[in-house]
C-alpha cells in the first residue's frame, strides 16, 4: 500500500486541512463572485422595481450559493472516490453531504484508517454555512431598507394629500440617511 492509502494520524489531519483551506478558499471566492453581482442588480433597483424582480433576484442569488455548496461537497467527494476510500462516486457524495451538513446519519461510513477526515468535513460545512447565513442576513437587510422605504413612501402619500408634499421631501431626505 502506497502513504496515503494507509495514512498515520497526523497525515489524515494534514490531508483533511489542505481539502478544508481549499474548500473555504473556494466558498470565499466564491462568495465574493455571488455577493458582486448580487449588490451590480441592487445598484438597478429603485421604489418602484417590481417585486416580481426583487424575488427574481432574491431566488438566483440562493440558486448561486446552493450551487457553490454542491461545488465545494464535490471537492471533498471527489479524492475519496479517486482514492477508493470509498469505493462508489455516489456513495462517497453521499458521505460528504452527510458529514457536510452534519446530518451524520452514518448509512455510508469511512475505513477507520481515514476516519478522522468525517469531522473535518463537518468543520468545512459549518465554516461554509455559517459564511453562507452571513451573506443571506446581509441581503436580506437590503431588502427590509427597501420595504421600510417603501412602506414610509406609501404612508407618505397619504400624507401628501393633507401636508402638501413636504411629508414626501423628508422621507427621501430620511431614505438617503439610510
Amino acid at each position: 500500500m502506497d502513504d496515503l492509502s494507509a495514512p498515520e494520524s497526523v497525515l489524515e489531519i494534514l490531508v483533511g486541512t489542505l481539502i478544508l483551506i481549499v474548500v473555504i478558499f473556494v466558498h470565499g471566492a466564491g462568495i465574493r463572485v455571488i455577493s458582486r453581482r448580487f449588490s451590480t442588480s441592487w445598484t438597478h433597483v429603485t421604489s418602484t422595481t417590481p417585486h416580481w424582480r426583487l424575488n427574481m433576484m432574491l431566488a438566483l442569488t440562493i440558486g448561486a450559493l446552493a450551487i457553490l455548496h454542491f461545488a465545494e461537497t464535490l471537492i471533498w467527494a471527489v479524492p475519496l472516490y479517486f482514492r477508493a476510500i470509498i469505493p462508489s462516486m455516489r456513495d462517497s457524495y453521499y458521505y460528504v453531504l452527510e458529514s457536510y451538513t452534519t446530518l451524520g446519519e452514518g448509512n455510508v461510513t469511512l475505513p477507520d484508517r481515514w476516519r478522522l477526515i468525517g469531522p473535518i468535513i463537518g468543520m468545512s460545512g459549518l465554516f461554509t454555512f455559517g459564511w453562507t447565513g452571513s451573506v443571506l442576513v446581509s441581503i436580506m437587510t437590503d431588502f427590509g431598507k427597501l420595504d421600510l422605504l417603501r412602506a414610509r413612501r406609501a404612508h407618505s402619500d397619504k400624507d401628501d394629500l393633507n401636508l402638501g408634499g413636504s411629508a414626501l421631501e423628508q422621507e427621501e431626505t430620511h431614505a438617503e440617511s439610510l
